[in-house]
């Protein structure tokens, strides 16, 4: 994602091409939601870089989502990392207050580190 400083960006630059392939059709099938992440590069809620993983149309895009999103995630860079790599469960960082959840909990347990394209080397 252009114009971002977060280590996350590459890694939603790999779902955005993988999703624009065609290999992420099952995706946008199987989940069907709209996500919000809004990521901070070290404090929660403070110069967080917005983010919308469409599950809908299969796209990623930087910005707030025009709209309302299914689910609203917020997270630090690196706990967005952590989480996406499968190192931390997401109930777990929610339990540990490190991932806020606003909007559906039905769709965001289903946003899981499976819909990151594998291997995902940052």
């Amino acid at each position: 994602m252009e114009g971002s400083n977060l280590k996350s960006a590459a890694l939603l630059e790999q779902l955005r091409v993988h999703l624009a392939s065609g290999a992420g059709k099952e995706l946008v099938e199987k989940i069907g939601f709209v996500y919000q992440l809004n990521i901070s590069p070290k404090k929660l809620a403070f110069d967080e870089e917005v983010f919308v993983v469409d599950l809908k149309k299969g796209v990623v895009s930087k910005g707030p989502y025009e709209g309302k999103p299914d689910t609203t995630f917020s997270f630090t860079d690196d706990d967005f990392l952590v989480i996406s790599s499968g190192k931390l469960n997401p109930q777990m960082a929610f339990i540990m207050g490190k991932l806020k959840i606003k909007g559906s909990i039905s769709a965001a347990q289903k946003f899981t580190p499976d819909i990151f394209p594998k291997p995902s080397k940052l």
